[in-house]
């Protein structure tokens, strides 16, 4: 992305289920911010987050978009899914807690670490979650931001 730029958006559709398709818009953007030319900690960082997203969706969701804005200083990612949402966001995002099903388990997903991975990797995390209508992530992780530990 050139200084003239100011931003690069792309939104990715997933499907709640799609277990065939798990990680493939956290590789796209990976790509594609390694294609901007994001230095490498940055490039992980969205990966991660993007990735743990993406799966999350997968897992609990019916749908959802994740939207990737790319500005000269950021990468912000919000990710609006439909789904039933979760009833304690702040147990969910306790490390090891999870609601994973038995054959996701055996997939080797549901350890529990995804909600904490995102938040752990992002500048800014907000999550926003109802009930019955679903959850909205939004994520900025700043070029040459903080390094988790």
């Amino acid at each position: 992305m050139s200084a003239a730029e100011s931003s690069y958006h792309r939104a990715f559709p997933v499907k709640g289920g799609d277990f065939a398709k798990a990680g493939n818009a956290a590789c796209e953007i990976k790509e594609l911010l390694k294609d901007i030319g994001l230095d490498t900690p940055t490039v992980r960082r969205a990966a991660i987050v993007a990735y743990e997203a993406e799966m999350n969706v997968i897992m609990y969701a019916w749908e959802a978009r994740m939207d990737l804005t790319v500005s000269p200083d950021e990468v912000h990612l919000v990710v609006d899914d439909r789904g039933p949402g979760i009833p304690d966001v702040e147990l969910a995002l306790t490390e090891g807690y999870s609601t994973a099903t038995a054959e996701m388990r055996e997939l080797g997903f549901g350890a529990g670490m995804g909600l904490p991975n995102i938040k752990r990797n992002a500048d800014v995390f907000a999550i926003d979650s109802e009930v019955g209508r679903g959850t909205r992530l939004d994520i900025i992780i700043r070029k040459n931001g903080h390094v988790p530990s």
